[in-house]
This record gives C-alpha cells, structure tokens and sequence, in this order.
C-alpha cells in the first residue's frame, strides 16, 4: 500500500470520503426500496458511526494509538454505540439485546487479557467467532427492517473487534490486512482466480451446484466492492491471514496447513450453502491462500475472493 494508505491523514480521508459515500447510497437505497426515511436515517447513522470503528483497522499507525488499556473501551463503545442509535426509530430498543451485545463485546474484548496466546485458546476464540456468525447471533439484536438484514451491522462489528483484539492484544504477525492491493497483488489475485475458474467451473456443473443466469453485471460489481472490503476480507483474515499461519506453525509444513485450511475452509461452507459447495470452496479456499503465500499477504488472496463470488453472482446461481 502506499504510504499514505498508513497515516492519520489518510484515515481521516478515507474517513469523510466513505461516510459520504455511504449517506448518499444509503439515502438512494431507502428510497428505491420505499422506506420511511424516519425509519432509515438512524440505520444509516449507526453504519456511519460502525465505520470508522471499521476502518482504523486497516491503518497501522492508527490502529496502535489504541494499544493498551484504552482498547476494551474503544471495542466496547464501537459493538454498542450503533445499537443505540438504531434504536432511535429504526429498530425497537431491548435490554435483552443490549445485554447479549455487551456479554459478547466483554468476551471478545478480554480474551487475551485473561487468557494466555496458546493454541487452544487461539482455538477456542476462532470457534467463538464462528459460533456467533453461523448461529445468527445478530439476528435478534438486529431485526430486518422493512425486510432488509440489517443483522450485517453486527457482523462487522463483530469483526473488527476480533480483529483489533488478534492484531493489538495477541500480536498476530503482520497479515497485510488492508483496503488497497498493490499491484503486484492483483496481478497475483487475478492470476489465482483465472486458474481456479476452469476447476470451481467443472466441479460445479459435476455436482449440479448452480446454473446459469441472464448477466447481472451492476449486482456483481456491487459484490465485487463489499467482498474485497467487508466480507472476503474479513474472510480471509480470519483463514488466510490468521488461522492459517496458526496451522503452518502446529504443523511445520506449508503445504499441510494450507490443504487442512482449505478443508475447513470448505466445511464452513456447509452451513451456507449444503454440500455440493463444500468441496467447490475448498478448491477456491486453496488458491486464496496460494495466492497469500505467493504474495506474502491476505490482500491479494482477497482479490482473489471478490473476484470468484463477483463472477459467480454475474452469471451463475
């Protein structure tokens, strides 16, 4: 990344320039979808105010000022500030959710203060993680409002607090977690999913996992941008970035740990999906973390990612 992708001007740039952009999309999208904007504004301020929770992530030199014991406060204050604010008119407030964001934003917050960097309390935070996401923790606390699942909020709180708890409390080693692949990463993420294309093509029509549709390009260039920046990214992190180098060190082999890793990596897919996805993730699985080992970061197994379920959700179904 560039330098100045690291800096307090930069974040502060990106900052304003993506609230911006998320106002004016979440404006246009309330109103194509016929919502109350008294309903919608304070959903849309709770995403604005998630967001630079978000983003600090992905600045290193801002990340560190929270190092220490203000970090509990910042993780705590980012899971339950947009709540409150949803709450002012877009969802019913609750105690009971309140209480069930809090006990997970204390769990997660004091994981590794309280328990020792050891694998099967690495282990038991990954199974936590996953935990949550699978069993529709946020469901509850975020009701779909006017239809729309707005339980996403909760997943991406979720994720950067795990993510700043790995990176400032467990000092995982540097993943490359980032918003901007360089060039050479998405030469190397391009190259991975023109080699994954022929494979995930005929293990797909072989398991009669999906069929074609009319193209859909607008719906898979939105795909595009929320995989490389939200969803394939926190992905990544979380099996290429982390667990993987977890693996590489259990195992003492590379090419073990990214087979097991890929694996799981289909496994999880189940949940999602149903079996005929589980061996077509794997398979896309092991080319993002080829293409991590290959460029020594997750961005550019994440371009990768973004550019598999973009593709997938242009043409196939």
């Amino acid at each position: 990344m560039s330098a100045m992708a690291n800096t307090l001007g930069g974040f502060r740039a990106a900052a304003v320039i993506g609230a911006i952009a998320l106002s004016g999309v979440g404006i246009g999208y309330a109103l194509v979808k016929g919502i109350p904007l008294q309903t919608a504004l304070p959903v849309i301020a709770a995403f604005l105010a998630e967001y630079p929770f978000y983003l600090v992530a992905g600045f290193p030199e801002v990340r560190e000022r929270l190092a220490g014991p203000r970090l509990p406060v910042w993780l705590a204050a980012s899971a339950i500030l947009p709540y409150l604010i949803c709450c002012c008119g877009g969802i019913p407030f609750q105690w009971l959710a309140l209480t069930r964001l809090a006990a997970l934003a204390i769990a997660v917050c004091f994981w590794y203060a309280i328990l020792p960097a050891a694998p099967w309390s690495d282990g038991a935070f990954l199974v936590l993680i996953a935990a949550v996401m699978v069993g529709k923790y946020f469901d509850f606390i975020y009701p779909d409002v006017y239809r729309q699942h707005i339980a996403i909020l909760g997943h991406i709180g979720l994720f950067h607090m795990a993510l700043l708890s790995l990176m400032l409390e467990r000092r995982v080693p540097e993943t490359g977690f980032g918003f901007l692949p360089t060039g050479r990463e998405w030469r190397i993420g391009i190259v991975n999913f023109l080699f994954f294309v022929p494979c995930g093509a005929v293990l797909a029509v072989a398991l009669h996992a999906t069929h074609f549709v009319s193209p859909r390009l607008l719906w898979a260039s939105a795909t595009f941008v929320g995989f490389l920046w939200v969803l394939g990214l926190a992905e990544e992190f979380f099996f290429r970035g982390v667990l993987l180098g977890w693996m590489e060190d259990w195992t003492g082999h590379a090419t073990a740990a990214l087979a097991l890793n890929s694996i799981l990596f289909g496994l999880v897919h189940f949940w999602f999906r149903g079996w005929p996805w589980v061996p077509i993730a794997a398979v896309m699985g092991w080319f993002c973390g080829r293409a991590r080992n290959q460029a020594g970061s997750i961005r550019a197994g994440v371009v990768t990612h973004a550019l598999v379920v973009a593709t997938w959700r242009a043409f196939l179904w």
